[in-house]
Order: C-alpha cells, then sequence, then structure tokens
C-alpha cells in the first residue's frame, strides 16, 4: 500500500466516523447528495470523450437526496413510482429537441450513469435514517393487524454496511497482492481468486467483531449467523459492484474515474463497492435483523 493510499486513509476514515457518530439524518442526507452530484460529475467526465453526457438532470435528481428525510414519505413513494419513466421521457425527448444530435448512445450511457449513481446511493440515506423500530404485520382473527417491534438503529447498520465492504476491499488486496496467483477476470486483471476470496473470509469475520462488540456495548442481541451470512452476502455483491466500475473504466479506457482521493482516485473509485451493496443491505436490515 503506497504512502498516498495510507495517508488519505488516515486522514477520510476519522471524518467519516465522526460524521457518523455526531451528525444526524439531515446532515448525511446532504453530503450524500454531494458525493452523489460529485460522483455524477465523475462519470460524465470520463464518458464525455465518446458521448455527449445529459448530465443536468442527473445533478437535479442527485440534489433530490438531501430530501429524503424532509419530504413527505407519500410524496417520495409518488416520485420513486414515476422517476425512471420520467427520466426517460426527458432522455429522449433530448434527441427529439436537439434533432438527432443528441443520439441513443448518449441516452443509454445517460441513462446508465445516473441509475448506477443515484438509485444505489440513495440508499445510505436511507439505512443511515432507519430509526430502530420496525412494523411487523400479523393476522389475528381475520384480520391483518401490526405492532411496532425494536430493531437496531441506522447508526449502527451504516457500519455493518462500511466495515464489510470496506473490510473485503482491503482483505482482497492484501491476500490478492502478496499471496495472489490466479487470475479471476479479464474485467480486472489485478484481481486473483485468492484475493476475492480472502474478501468475503475478511467480510464475515469483521462483521462478526463488529457483532460482538456491538452486542457487548450496545446492550443489542444480534445472530451472530444471521450477520455472518449477511457479511458473505454483502462481500460478493461488493466485489461485483468492484467488477462493475471497472467495466465502465475499461470500456472508457481511463484508470480511474478521478483523482480526488490522491493514490485511491475519485469518489467513484472510493465508493463503487458500498453503493452497489447499499440497496441489498437495505433490505437484509429490513427483513432479516
Amino acid at each position: 500500500m503506497s504512502i498516498k493510499r495510507l495517508l488519505t486513509a488516515i486522514i477520510g476514515l476519522p471524518i467519516i466516523i465522526l460524521i457518523c457518530i455526531f451528525g444526524n439524518k439531515y446532515i448525511v442526507d446532504v453530503l450524500i447528495a454531494l458525493v452523489a452530484i460529485i460522483s455524477l460529475r465523475e462519470y460524465f467526465k470520463a464518458t464525455s470523450k465518446e458521448i455527449k453526457p445529459i448530465s443536468w438532470i442527473g445533478y437535479l435528481l442527485a440534489a433530490c437526496i438531501s430530501l429524503i428525510h424532509v419530504v413527505n414519505l407519500e410524496i417520495i413513494l409518488i416520485f420513486l413510482c414515476i422517476a425512471i419513466p420520467s427520466l426517460l421521457l426527458i432522455l429522449f425527448l433530448h434527441i427529439i429537441i436537439s434533432d438527432m444530435k443528441i443520439n441513443l448512445k448518449d441516452v443509454a450511457f445517460s441513462f446508465l450513469g445516473i441509475l448506477y449513481i443515484i438509485s444505489f446511493t440513495v440508499f445510505i440515506p436511507l439505512i443511515y435514517g432507519l430509526d430502530g423500530s420496525k412494523t411487523v404485520g400479523i393476522v389475528s382473527d381475520g384480520n391483518l393487524e401490526s405492532y411496532t417491534s425494536t430493531a437496531i438503529s441506522g447508526k449502527y447498520l451504516i457500519w455493518i454496511l462500511v466495515l464489510t465492504t470496506w473490510g473485503s476491499d482491503i482483505f482482497a488486496y492484501l491476500i490478492g497482492r502478496y499471496f495472489g496467483k490466479h487470475k479471476f477476470s479479464k474485467v480486472s486483471p489485478n484481481k486473483t481468486i485468492e484475493g476475492c476470496t480472502a474478501g468475503i473470509v475478511g467480510a464475515i469475520i469483521i462483521t462478526l467483531i463488529y457483532t460482538f462488540c456491538i452486542n457487548k456495548f450496545a446492550g443489542l442481541n444480534l445472530s451472530y449467523l444471521a450477520m455472518g451470512i449477511i457479511g458473505f452476502i454483502l462481500s460478493i455483491i461488493g466485489q461485483i459492484g468492484d467488477f462493475a466500475a471497472s467495466t465502465i473504466k475499461r470500456y472508457f479506457d481511463i484508470k480511474d474515474f478521478g483523482n480526488a482521493f490522491p493514490g485511491h482516485g475519485g469518489f467513484i473509485d472510493r465508493i463503487d463497492s458500498v453503493i452497489f451493496t447499499a440497496p441489498f443491505a437495505f433490505c437484509l436490515f429490513l427483513f432479516v435483523l
């Protein structure tokens, strides 16, 4: 690991810890919206060599992430129902209005980038904003009733997402670099089977250690089996997310999406695993924990 990578990690990790511990869901919403905007800018800049990206709608939707816990839930649900059809409508309108100066390839890659960044990133503040209660439906005398049960707060859950994905990356990097011999895929030539396997094992270990800590010091009673399975699943998904980012970079022939973090690349290079994992983590947290 280079000095630049190490210094970036030393400086960046405490900032994330402070925000997650002392921040609130509104601050996190705004920060994630800014991250989404910057990430979209990196994506559009990377793709602009071959296409004419339609960026303004992406930036607008990214900014809306900051309103997740401000706007009424019913309005958000309605918005989500029409978001993708409306996005496609607006993108195809550009082809019509521009008289084919904007083409299908421009629309396709703009649509991919907006979905890739926003529809994944939005689940990070949703996880953080979980309030520690869960409404459970039951059937009593033929009628559907509901009650609220105690569940784990989003301030704890967000660390499962972060530690699992980053822990998997670190284990995969270290073991792959020093012991990896069998290449995994041409999509990312530096990744090895040994590294990917170590990433899964490392994610499970870190998840179980974290589970022990919050069970002991936060008075929780999370199942080690359930948490181990979650760590296993999230590690695999996170590694697929890493390959997904590598696929885009290989297609556009770039090494990194940006240089915001010396030795680490841009924002997308740092969050590719986390954002890819976030929606699946959200579902697992809701239905398993």
